[in-house]
């Protein structure tokens, strides 16, 4: 493979892990993070972008390593006095996380892009890996359920997923622009391979795929593209995943992943306790391996970054 750069497609806590071990295991400089913002929404008069903001917080190690979400040795006083006074205090929102919301909504609103306000806070926080919004303009991904449609925050965290799910909106996608940087990343050949996180497909992956021309760019790409499968056993490791796909009739195993991507993907990246479902994905014409992808220690997010690479290299037809 050439001296160009990987770029990784991914939404939140999943994708944070893999993008962490790739960080660690290859030049930082090298691997572009394509993060979903789909999820991002204004609350309490605040820019709030969970996906960048867990991607944010996991490679500059200030993540909380047990809720995967926020910052270590958070502090809630804020919410506390919040709901005191009556307040919405469904999503919450930590003392010392309120400083990068305040921070975005406050250079947003002075006319930064979401893109710039993005590379200011990895800079300030010694984030080598470049970190980009899929665009810079809104795109909010709505849930559709039995009970109606709900903007993705509600479904998720005010609802706790429990309304059945029968279809997903992006609003605003098809009007959206992808990141500039992105699009002369490919136009300059300087994209070796492309891996798609080990995200939930609908709600993180989606909304990046979906952005006006972005998904006809991965076809059209002849460097190696590769996926992680969220999908271990049967069941997702984190997240609505494994539920969305049974409200929707699809099969919960890797070959209804390896399906999604199908039309740009070279190779899948199966867990073990899958591969038996090994020649069922090499008869869609795709590359498989399995290897253990269940990321819970440092040493485990590596390993996968490694198997990835190896992955990609094999495919380039190319020497490590």
């Amino acid at each position: 493979m050439s001296d160009g750069v990987t770029l990784l497609l991914s939404g939140g806590v999943g994708g944070a892990k893999l993008a962490l071990g790739m960080a660690r295991t290859m030049q930082s400089e090298k691997l572009v993070i394509l993060a979903n913002t789909g999820d991002d929404f204004d609350h309490l008069g605040l820019r709030i972008c969970p996906d960048i903001d867990t991607l944010t917080y996991t490679l500059s190690g200030l993540s909380d390593p047990v809720r995967g979400w926020g910052r270590e040795g958070e502090t809630w006083n804020f919410m506390r006095a919040l709901g005191a006074l009556g307040g919405e205090d469904w999503f919450n929102l930590g003392d010392a996380d309120l400083a990068l919301h305040v921070l975005r909504t406050h250079l947003m609103r002075q006319g930064a892009s979401l893109s710039d306000v993005t590379r200011e806070v990895c800079e300030r926080l010694g984030i080598l890996a470049r970190v980009l919004p899929m665009s810079d303009d809104p795109i909010a991904t709505c849930v559709e359920t039995e009970q109606g449609r709900m903007d993705f925050q509600t479904y998720f965290v005010r609802e706790q997923c429990a309304p059945k799910v029968t279809g997903f909106v992006f609003e605003g996608q098809a009007r959206a622009r992808l990141n500039p940087a992105v699009q002369d990343l490919f136009t300059q050949g300087e994209v070796n391979a492309v891996v798609v996180a080990p995200s939930n497909p609908y709600v993180s992956i989606d909304p990046i795929l979906g952005v006006p021309g972005f998904r006809e760019i991965l076809r059209g790409f002849e460097g190696p593209v590769i996926a992680v499968s969220p999908i271990v056993g049967g069941q997702a490791i984190k997240g609505p995943t494994a539920k969305m796909m049974a409200e929707l009739g699809v099969p919960c195993d890797v070959t209804s992943i390896a399906e999604r991507y199908r039309d740009f993907l070279d190779g899948i990246l199966i867990d073990q306790l899958d591969a038996d479902l090994l020649p069922r994905v090499g008869e869609m014409g795709l590359a498989c391996r399995a290897t253990q992808t269940v990321m819970t220690s440092v040493e485990d997010k590596e390993a996968v970054a490694r198997v990835c690479q190896d992955f990609m290299q094999d495919l380039s037809g190319t020497p490590s």
